[in-house]
């Protein structure tokens, strides 16, 4: 049996009311726009809330709270993840959702107005060709850190306004110590399974790239 949005509830019990019911909503929007619209793997939307959702979140479980104003970047967003979960989490904070691909991002646009989040803008286009600043990149293992660092490298802002420096939250799994070393990164490993009981956490990470 696959977990339902109670999973969301379960981990993250002070929600609103608003963001209880956007985050119910996802189990209708996303099957309907992935019907037209391939942005999560057929036999994988049934997973939505475990795979999907839930592991969006563990940005917010390592992060805690962003200052409201917080400006973040989402590289290579698909069909809205992490930004999607992440916004209606942190209401006060801006997120930027980007993809290469044009048609997952009119699902961004549909899913994000359908919620009615003010906080969520969604563009076509290629992280490196954007010339704004954020105070933080998140993505989900969109491709080798070798090739990703350098896409966002000058993306951030100077001055730090969260408990943590600016950076890139990255979520991803195995075993990445190589990876990291390639790129020439000083990064914390942050486990998943530090946060979520279910085995599909357990060799997934946050990893945390100081900027």
């Amino acid at each position: 049996m696959n977990p339902t949005v109670e999973i969301i509830y379960k981990y993250f019990p002070k929600l609103s009311e608003i963001q209880k019911s956007q985050f119910a909503q996802l189990a209708e929007l996303y099957p309907f726009w992935n019907n037209q619209i391939n942005v999560v793997s057929r036999k994988d939307i049934e997973s939505l809330y475990l795979h999907h959702v839930l592991h969006s979140l563990g940005i917010a479980k390592f992060v805690n709270e962003f200052t409201a104003g917080t400006r973040i970047l989402d590289v290579g967003t698909g069909g809205g993840f992490p930004g999607i979960p992440l916004a209606i989490f942190f209401p006060e904070v801006k997120f930027h959702l980007v993809d290469s691909i044009g048609k997952k991002i009119k699902v961004v646009r549909e899913v994000a107005e359908a919620l009615g989040l003010q906080n969520v803008e969604a563009d076509h286009i290629r992280a490196e060709e954007l010339d704004y600043k954020y105070d933080f990149v998140v993505s989900r293992a969109v491709t080798r850190f070798a090739d990703f660092a350098p896409w966002v490298r000058n993306k951030f802002e100077k001055k730090d306004r969260n408990g943590i420096p600016n950076g890139i939250l990255y979520l991803k799994g195995g075993d990445l110590k190589e990876e990291i070393k390639e790129a020439r990164l000083k990064a914390e490993l942050h486990p998943l399974s530090d946060y979520f009981s279910e085995d599909f956490f357990d060799t997934k990470y946050v990893v945390y790239v100081p900027m």
